[in-house]
């Protein structure tokens, strides 16, 4: 455990999707602040707009790679095939919908209400905290 996960394991509990935890818990590196951290990142949680498509950690880890790297999506691309390959192995995918199988995570519409069994049920808390550890152990940060 890091103080960037657990900011981003906060984050998310806030009431923030997993992509906006994810770039807001990296916001201080690149000097954004929290509201343009999450306004940027908003659209890619659930999934990308809740379709259920590649998991927002792992957008929203893109993102942060992007910051750091990305002037040229020929460096970008490497290190962002690095953390899929890993959190694929380690998590069995990168799909927010096969992530979330069997926990009755529905596709479009609202976001669901955050309560104590919404968190129970789903893996996306341990998700994020992955993410950014993760992208700790990868990247320089």
């Amino acid at each position: 455990m890091s103080a960037r996960s657990d900011k981003g394991v906060e984050l998310f509990k806030s009431g923030l999707n997993c992509a906006q935890a994810v770039v807001g818990a990296f916001a201080a590196d690149f000097g954004l602040t929290p509201e343009l951290a999450a306004k940027v990142s908003c659209g890619l949680g659930g999934g990308v707009g809740r379709m259920r498509e590649v998991c927002g950690t792992v957008t929203g880890a893109s993102i942060v790679l992007g910051l750091k790297y990305g002037e040229d999506k020929a460096v970008v691309y490497p290190y962002v095939q690095k953390f899929c390959e890993e959190f694929q192995r380690e998590n069995g995918s990168i799909v927010c919908r096969v992530l979330l199988e069997g926990v009755g995570a529905t596709k479009g519409g609202a976001p669901e209400a955050r309560t104590e069994t919404y968190y129970k049920k789903r893996p996306c808390v341990e998700l994020v905290r992955y993410a950014i550890e993760l992208l700790e152990k990868q990247n320089e940060f």
